[in-house]
């Protein structure tokens, strides 16, 4: 469905390019989630897709025909949300969604039935003729997303879309992206939550320093050779603990568990056999393939980005 090729881009008097030869697909129906750490270059990315920036160098093509073309003769096939409030706050619910169905160019007996299919997807029902600006942060984010799907978009573009909103509010939102998906529309979601990665897309590409550092499926990704598992380990010191998992394999802390990936002759029953002799409780333990938030910190290498 749209297809990135050698894509390049760089802001003017900045020394790095903030893409460097970006090269991927989305197919049509999928859900495709974009990662990446600050300044790896998935704004600009985004920004390319919703024809805010023009392109430098690459292609970018939609159905086969150049993204520029397909955005001048229906701007609407491609929607975004960004991660900024995109409404006006003085304007009520029900005055937002009618001005950005003009805007849409939905007219005549099209536009109020999308209106009131919109305030029902985002159960926005009760805010109707609340004004925008006194809404919750959830709410903000849900009348975000009623705005991007009021033109029936084929793609749309989710910029952090649960950035700052409490947990009922996520569960919320990922529950729509999932509607979505499920009803054909394609979609582009970036995240800085990890198993909200895993929990929607099907495909993830992660991106730093404005290249694609992997691509492909959630299998694909986090298949492993060699078996891995995860601890947390009570009443053992740092110090003593570590060099015992390095018997078993390599073993690196962060996120409060400890990750072991196994040698070939050695198992997870003895593993945890051993902690236990040396007089560690053994408070969780999960064996298998690693999670994204793994794969991601070692292709970055956890440095901490500004």
């Amino acid at each position: 469905m749209l297809a990135i090729r050698n894509l390049a881009f760089r802001y003017p008097a900045c020394e790095h390019p903030a893409l460097a030869g970006v090269s991927f697909d989305i197919q049509r129906g999928e859900v495709l989630g974009l990662l990446g750490p600050n300044g790896a270059g998935k704004t600009t990315l985004i920004a390319h897709l919703a024809g805010a920036l023009p392109l430098q160098q690459g292609e970018i093509t939609f159905d086969g025909k150049p993204l520029a073309a397909v955005r001048r003769d229906n701007p609407t096939r491609i929607a975004i949300a960004p991660q900024e409030y995109a409404f006006y706050p003085m304007l009520t619910v029900r005055e937002n969604l009618a001005c950005f169905a003009a805007a849409a160019r939905l007219r005549g007996s099209r536009k109020q039935p999308r209106i009131t299919e919109c305030l029902a997807f985002s159960q926005l029902e009760r805010y109707t003729d609340t004004r925008a600006a006194r809404l919750s942060g959830g709410l903000k984010r849900r009348l975000n997303l009623a705005i991007a799907v009021l033109p029936e978009p084929e793609m749309l573009l989710l910029d952090e879309p649960t950035a700052g909103v409490d947990p009922q509010s996520r569960a919320f939102l990922l529950d729509a992206v999932r509607s979505l998906a499920q009803g054909g529309t394609t979609l582009l979601y970036t995240s800085h939550y990890m198993e909200e990665i895993e929990t929607v897309a099907t495909h993830v590409v992660i991106i730093d320093s404005g290249k694609v550092l992997t691509a492909g499926t959630l299998d694909e990704l986090l298949r492993e050779e060699a078996p891995r598992v995860l601890l947390k380990v009570e009443q053992l010191p740092s110090e003593t603990l570590q060099p015992l998992l390095q018997r078993f394999g390599q073993a690196e802390y962060f996120g409060g568990e400890w990750q072991v990936t196994l040698l070939p002759h050695e198992s997870a029953p003895r593993l945890l056999s051993a902690i236990e002799a040396a007089g560690g409780r053994v408070r969780h333990a999960s064996f298998g393939r690693g999670n994204l938030e793994q794969l991601f910190m070692t292709l970055t290498h956890r440095s901490l980005r500004d």
